[in-house]
């Protein structure tokens, strides 16, 4: 893990092939295809096993490998299948350092990743917020990547509710990133997962941000995305969850809102569907037929139900001044005879009233 830059395809074919411990030993003495030796050639006389094993533990964390128990192969396995496709982004790790007392395996088998711009809008932090909450409360686990902005509302949101919350990080788990998070991710490892494939004390850099949203997208069944510029990290993470195969869903925003763009792009390209609710999420994202979310009911009017002709002659009477049969047909240009039936009918239903001086719609 600390000789090559991930998704390192090639080192993982190979510690596939011949397992972690004959690897190293290849890697170390330059005993490699060319591909692989490309991915580690520069850092290929690294060897701080032991120090990485020390750093994780005195910041509480540790080394989650794919023989592990608690290893997220189901999730991880849209990466694979993308890389057998072609995909060389879509690599799998080769393990992950996890700060927190939950089980991976257990914590992903519910999940869903709200993600966003850092520069989000009053408006897209409280939905954000909301959307956490909602999920967490719904025992959803929100993944999420710890940024200022919407990932940091979704975290807190899950974290009010009591729930479960992961942050999978660009940098090594051990370093507060952004540093004006560092009380968040310390709640978060005291109740979820900080997580990272990459080694303690790696630096933040944007190359891994972009690659570390491809986890992200694949230990989640779907990606909200709140607010999103044009080309964002956002936008690439919702992207990403489509091409592995993943619900993606974008929240509308005002058309005027630039952060917003990339939400209404994702949704007029078809690339997602529209998140108008939590119950909306929740529904996307469960098994088919569960956590329906009810439809809203139009409300009810009185001249529900009401033909064509009928309905023209109601809407040509008045409420206070009375009109005669003749009157009513000229204005609702029905046939005369045809009015003289259905007056008496929406007299009968109470839409319309006789009187002295002849017909008036009936009070509500």
């Amino acid at each position: 893990m600390r000789v090559a830059e991930p998704p390192a395809t090639a080192l993982l074919g190979l510690v596939d092939a011949v397992g972690p411990v004959r690897a190293a030993e290849r890697v170390r003495a330059a005993d490699v295809a060319p591909a692989v030796l490309h991915e580690t050639s520069a850092r290929r006389h690294l060897d701080q096993a032991a120090g990485d094993l020390a750093d994780a533990e005195r910041v509480g964390a540790r080394l989650v490998v794919p023989e592990d128990e608690e290893w997220p192969a189901w999730q991880l396995l849209c990466l694979g299948a993308a890389a057998d496709r072609g995909l060389r982004w879509s690599g799998l790790p080769l393990g992950l350092w996890a700060r927190g007392p939950l089980s991976m395996a257990e914590t992903f088998d519910r999940a869903v990743s709200v993600v966003g711009a850092r520069s989000a809008t009053p408006y897209g932090e409280h939905v954000a917020a909301e959307v956490g909450y909602g999920l967490a409360s719904a025992g959803m686990t929100v993944v999420s990547g710890a940024a200022f902005g919407i990932d940091g509302s979704a975290h807190r949101g899950a974290l009010t509710a009591d729930g479960r919350t992961v942050a999978v990080l660009g940098c090594g788990a051990d370093i507060d990133y952004p540093s004006g998070h560092a009380a968040l991710l310390d709640r978060i490892a005291e109740r979820g997962l900080v997580l990272s494939e990459y080694p303690p004390g790696t630096p933040p850099a944007k190359h891994r941000f972009l690659v570390r949203n491809r986890l992200i997208a694949a230990l989640s069944t779907g990606t909200v995305v709140v607010e999103a510029g044009v080309r964002s990290g956002a936008r690439n993470t919702a992207t990403t969850a489509a091409a592995l195969g993943k619900v993606v869903m974008a929240v509308p925003g005002p058309i005027t809102s630039a952060m917003s763009v990339g939400c209404h792009d994702l949704l007029r390209t078809g690339v997602a569907m529209l998140a108008g609710s939590v119950a909306e999420i929740l529904e996307a994202v469960g098994p088919v037929g569960e956590n329906l979310a009810d439809r809203p009911e139009a409300p009810h009017r009185r001249t529900d139900g009401l033909g064509d002709d009928a309905l023209r002659v109601h809407e040509a009477l008045r409420r206070r001044a009375a009109r005669s049969t003749a009157q009513v047909a000229v204005e609702a240009g029905v046939p005369l005879d045809r009015v003289r039936a259905l007056l008496p009918e929406l007299e009968l239903t109470g839409l319309a009233e006789r009187c002295e001086e002849g017909w008036r719609q009936a009070p509500d």
